[in-house]
């Protein structure tokens, strides 16, 4: 017989796999999202005419070069950068603004890669607009666009009032996730439609090299975006609360004529507090 080990053994070996299965789905996530970028490189580079502004199919190529590692990759780790271990001793509102500029560059990513594609369509007068990806994929950046707002001037500027934060933070919460699996959805139609519309000798229904490659680079995004959404949905690998409220509580302590306020006044700071980082520390899965 083996003799239970101590609770606090027991707890430090839970941290410990758990700690080791995060960093396994984390180094899994950027392994998948790195072929995800490199794949779809090699694909615009070797088999679509490569890069350039002219208004002809190299510049449509800018579309899937920069919504891959922009709208699904950059995401993705911006939706989990707050569950980094090694980023808990940082300041909440250094986390705030990385993830605020995360999630920026992305968004201009995908405007520029929208421009692209409107700018090629219109060049060689093909319509805008009429299939489901360009529906759902337009319909993701606008929302993004709306999402980004909401996370600037509720979560990270310090002027909403807690009511307002706790009203939107179940919505802002459920549409980021949303939105980023509409993203990976819309990638995965876009790429499909583009190899239908591409390959005729041999069609795409041959399996070609070409098609077979960029098959591969929609597992990697769907692999990749599984990876997100487990991280970042495990409530065990969520920034620990006791750390959250050291790092939002101000330094310095209170001002010196505080003590004259009164018991009541300090219960009612107090409070405020305590609701404050319950908020905020549900926020923790929400992107912008």
């Amino acid at each position: 017989w083996t003799r239970p080990l101590p609770p606090q053994q027991t707890d430090a070996w839970c941290s410990m796999v758990g700690h080791g299965c995060f960093v396994l789905c984390l180094v899994a996530a950027l392994l998948t999202g790195f072929l995800s970028f490199l794949f779809v490189l090699v694909w615009v580079l070797q088999w679509r005419e490569g890069l350039a502004w002219d208004g002809a199919l190299a510049e449509f190529n800018w579309h899937p070069l920069l919504i891959v590692p922009g709208f699904i990759v950059l995401q993705g780790f911006a939706i989990v950068v707050y569950r980094l271990p090694w980023t808990w001793r940082c300041s909440k509102l250094l986390m705030k603004c990385i993830h605020a500029g995360l999630h920026l560059t992305v968004l201009t990513l995908a405007i520029v890669s929208l421009v692209a594609v409107f700018d090629f369509h219109n060049s060689k007068n093909i319509p805008n607009m009429y299939s489901m990806h360009s529906w759902t994929g337009l319909t993701a950046v606008v929302l993004y666009g709306i999402q980004v707002l909401i996370g600037l001037f509720v979560f990270l500027l310090p002027f909403a009032p807690v009511s307002l934060r706790a009203t939107l933070l179940p919505l802002h919460v459920f549409s980021g996730l949303l939105i980023f699996g509409a993203g990976i959805a819309t990638a995965l139609m876009g790429i499909t439609e583009k190899l239908i519309f591409s390959l005729s000798s041999p069609p795409y229904s041959k399996s070609p090299p070409e098609a077979l490659f960029v098959n591969f680079l929609g597992a990697f995004i769907l692999i990749f975006g599984a990876f997100i959404f487990w991280m970042v949905t495990q409530p065990q690998w969520k920034r620990p609360a006791e750390q959250v409220l050291k790092t939002l509580q101000p330094t310095g302590g209170r001002a010196s004529g505080a003590k004259e306020e009164g018991q009541m006044s300090a219960d009612l700071e107090n409070a405020a507090w305590k609701r404050y980082v319950s908020l905020d520390e549900a926020g923790q899965r929400s992107t912008m």
